[in-house]
């Protein structure tokens, strides 16, 4: 139960993040956002603010999504002869148009619709009492889909094509940036939960509990100067000099190693490794950096370090392509259920890397991504005119059809390696 509730939630939190970042700056750039939805499904709660965008929670816990106005995105369609029922003001123009059963109003007009511009014209006829009528509509209507949810109609000059190119590509990059953001803020917040970060060039240590340099009598905050008369002043040296040291000891052999202790004093003592797998481990750690733009830092530090390697291992996968490298929804519900076992810093260190792992993946330039669209967008601002929109939607459908294909064989592959 842990691990089911645990996916639920990091999964929904990185794609209530990334797709809070289109929607925010959806708005900034004029486009209407007609419906921000957390959750898939039938909705269980709405509101709408005085924007028009509909707020929904809905009933299955997963992710959510923004609808934007626009072709590629969201679009208006009713059926030739919908029986629908209109709302008028006192002016005659249309405010609610209703094609759902399901929030009948006993004051509207109905209508069986014949015709319809909801983007232009701004008009919508249809068989009243089986006479034509023609009624105009207001450019902030609403409109009653047929499962119920009520959204704005879409206008052209709120749709997602007609906002400016620096308006639209930021719209899309939003997303994936709210991902490395939201990354940053959980590895920062990690370093102070450990009390600092990892400091790498210092010979400063921190001593395991019941670990071999813990029974000789080594402390937390001493500095390691030697292993067996091999010098150490940093980490990376600590390391080396184990394993050279260790390379030929005998069973139950111990390295001498020197110690500078916090008051300043050295001291020499005789450490006896412990073997495991092969290897053999003297029971310390790096110390730690704990002043307060240390930890910030060390936040930054860590996601640079985690970034690069997401984008080795796509590297890697550009040259040698194997789906042994990808993981889908099955490998991402193991992770998370290891890491929930493991504790809440390991929870939230695999929730910063799949987040730096999303907006990455996102950016990669195919069509049905963030970064294909980026992509159409910076191909618009060269030739200083929009694409086609059957070319665009023509793309997004290829697109589509590669991450289709992509999630099904990668689905296939993890169920096959976890369950035979």
């Amino acid at each position: 139960m842990v691990q089911i509730i645990s996916f639920i939630i990091i999964f929904g939190v990185l794609v209530i993040v990334h797709e809070f970042g289109h929607f925010y700056f959806a708005k900034k750039a004029g486009i209407l956002v007609r419906e921000f939805a957390i959750g898939m499904g039938p909705k269980i709660f709405s509101h709408r603010d005085a924007e028009g965008t509909l707020y929904t929670v809905r009933i299955l816990p997963l992710g959510g999504y923004v609808r934007m106005a626009g072709w590629g995105e969201d679009k208006t369609e009713i059926k030739t002869g919908s029986p629908a029922t209109l709302s008028l003001n006192n002016q005659g123009l249309v405010t609610r148009i209703n094609l759902s059963d399901k929030q009948l109003d006993q004051t509207s007009l109905p209508i069986n619709i014949t015709s319809y511009d909801l983007e232009d014209a701004l008009e919508i006829s249809g068989l009243v009492l089986e006479e034509t009528r023609t009624y105009h509509v207001s450019h902030e209507a609403t409109i009653v889909e047929e499962d119920g949810t009520e959204v704005r109609i879409a206008p052209l000059d709120v749709q997602y094509q007609n906002a400016s190119i620096w308006g639209r590509i930021m719209t899309n990059f939003a997303g994936p940036m709210n991902n490395f953001i939201l990354a940053i803020l959980v590895f920062v917040g990690l370093a102070f939960l450990q009390g600092g970060v990892v400091n790498y060039d210092s010979n400063q240590v921190r001593v395991a509990q019941d670990g071999a340099i813990a029974q000789a009598g080594v402390q937390s905050g001493d500095k390691i100067l030697s292993i067996d008369g091999i010098e150490v002043t940093n980490w990376s040296e600590l390391t080396e000099a184990v394993d050279q040291s260790t390379s030929t000891l005998q069973k139950g052999g111990s390295l001498t190693v020197v110690v500078e202790t916090a008051d300043g004093q050295q001291k020499t003592f005789q450490v006896t490794p412990k073997e495991s797998d092969g290897a053999y481990y003297i029971g310390v750690n790096p110390s730690l950096k704990t002043g307060f733009w240390d930890k910030i830092l060390g936040g930054f530090e860590m996601a640079w370090a985690g970034a690069s390697r997401i984008l080795q291992a796509l590297k890697n996968l550009v040259f040698k392509p194997s789906l042994n490298q990808l993981g889908g929804p099955v490998a991402m519900y193991q992770m998370i259920g290891q890491a929930a076992s493991d504790g809440v810093y390991s929870l939230l260190y695999l929730m910063a890397l799949l987040s730096l792992n999303l907006g990455i993946f996102n950016l990669i330039p195919i069509p049905a991504l963030d970064g294909g669209k980026i992509l159409m967008n910076i191909v618009e601002a060269i030739r200083r005119k929009p694409l086609k929109e059957e070319t665009e939607t023509y793309i997004t459908l290829a697109g589509v059809l590669i991450m289709v294909v992509l999630m099904v064989a990668v689905t296939w592959n993890d169920i096959m390696r976890t369950f035979f």
